[in-house]
């Protein structure tokens, strides 16, 4: 049953037919009059008066000859009136199960009016108004279905709540469609300059975020690092773009430095080994041949394979061979101790004081600025 909400007034919504009798009041034309002059029968003009009946576009042509105003006054202000009756009807139908979504997403609803994609004063039935407008579908309740169709199909982890992750998904799509480039993909471009970004590895997050747009731009991609949300375990996705383009996006979900560059190689080797058709979502814990392949890439990408290789064999994991090590493959320390971690040859807890750990909050703060400029 759908719960009533505070929509718009009806008294303020007027119809055309009080401006026609407005009208005939000070022409000093009678109903009757009026409808010999335009070949209808009275009671039609009277329906119209008392907004029974529209005022159709044949109607307002031959208003347009009684009464010398142009046919497309009356059609605008039809236009208009079945507009604003639409507007009343839609904020005050909205079912409780929308108002449930909106709840569920609200975290994302704070995150939208953050960087500016909706305005921080709209509330209640409005807001819901404004996410059907930016999702592209008339109901909330709808957001399920789409889900599990083409690009926006889930994975079947339990970690997955449908309403977030299109929402988020959509977010992504609007923050990227706001980036313009000249350029379109180009794989050979991106595989040189690959060194380029490695050494970006040394510097902080936001100069981090600043470089690779750049960098990345050049070869066709667009690039941006947003917040994550419980619901959407995505690591990161990349899409091919109708201008020829792609839109690689990234999370900070683990904050350690070491997670997000194993996962911004491992998008990079997606991209190179050609695995984008048109979505490609990369959920947390995901395993099969194509994610193995892109673990690879970066794996081998950002430490030297055969330098990894005697390190493991050898069982010297002392923190000055290690940054002995990384110093002469040109990487910080925290890449190499990460690793060791994650394949288990270390605990979690050693070498804690080399790992870095980045923080969204400049970034938030500059995509603010630039979707507010």
């Amino acid at each position: 049953m759908a719960e009533k909400l505070i929509g718009l007034s009806p008294d303020l919504i007027i119809h055309p037919g009080e401006t026609l009798k407005e009208m005939l009041e000070d022409k000093e034309m009678s109903q009757r009059e009026l409808a010999i002059r335009t070949s209808v029968t009275e009671p039609y003009i009277s329906n119209i008066v008392k907004g029974k009946k529209p005022i159709s576009v044949s109607f307002a042509k031959k208003l347009e000859y009684a009464l010398g105003v142009d046919a497309s006054f009356w059609i605008n202000l039809q236009s208009n009136y079945e507009k604003e009756l639409a507007d009343y009807e839609e904020l005050n139908e909205i079912s409780s199960e929308e108002i449930n979504i909106l709840q569920k997403i609200k975290k994302l609803t704070d995150y939208a009016k953050e960087i500016g994609l909706i305005a921080s004063d709209i509330e209640g039935s409005l807001l819901v108004i404004e996410w059907r407008k930016l999702l592209n579908i008339s109901k909330l309740t709808h957001i399920s279905e789409i889900s599990q169709l083409g690009a926006y199909r889930l994975s079947s982890s339990d970690n997955i709540e449908a309403d977030i992750l299109f929402t988020w998904l959509r977010i992504i799509d609007l923050i990227t469609k706001s980036q313009q480039l000249d350029v379109e993909l180009n794989i050979e471009l991106l595989k040189e300059k690959l060194h380029l970004i490695r050494a970006l590895t040394f510097e902080d997050i936001e100069t981090i975020h600043i470089k690779l747009k750049e960098y990345l731009a050049e070869c066709g991609i667009k690039f941006a690092i947003v917040k994550h949300f419980t619901g959407a375990p995505v690591q990161g996705v990349i899409k091919k773009d109708s201008d020829g383009t792609l839109s690689l996006i990234m999370t900070l979900r683990r904050k350690f430095a070491d997670v997000f560059w194993f996962t911004f190689f491992h998008e990079i080797g997606h991209i190179i080994n050609g695995d984008i058709k048109d979505r490609l979502i990369d959920y947390e814990g995901v395993e099969n041949e194509t994610e193995i392949k892109a673990d690879k890439f970066a794996a081998d990408f950002l430490i030297d394979p055969i330098i990894y290789k005697k390190l493991v064999k050898s069982g010297d994991f002392s923190l000055s061979t290690i940054k002995e090590l990384c110093e002469k493959m040109k990487i910080p320390s925290f890449i190499l101790i990460g690793r060791l971690q994650r394949e288990k040859h270390i605990e979690y807890h050693c070498f804690s004081d080399e790992k870095v750990r980045y923080e969204l909050d400049e970034i938030e703060r500059r995509q603010v600025q630039s979707n507010c400029c």
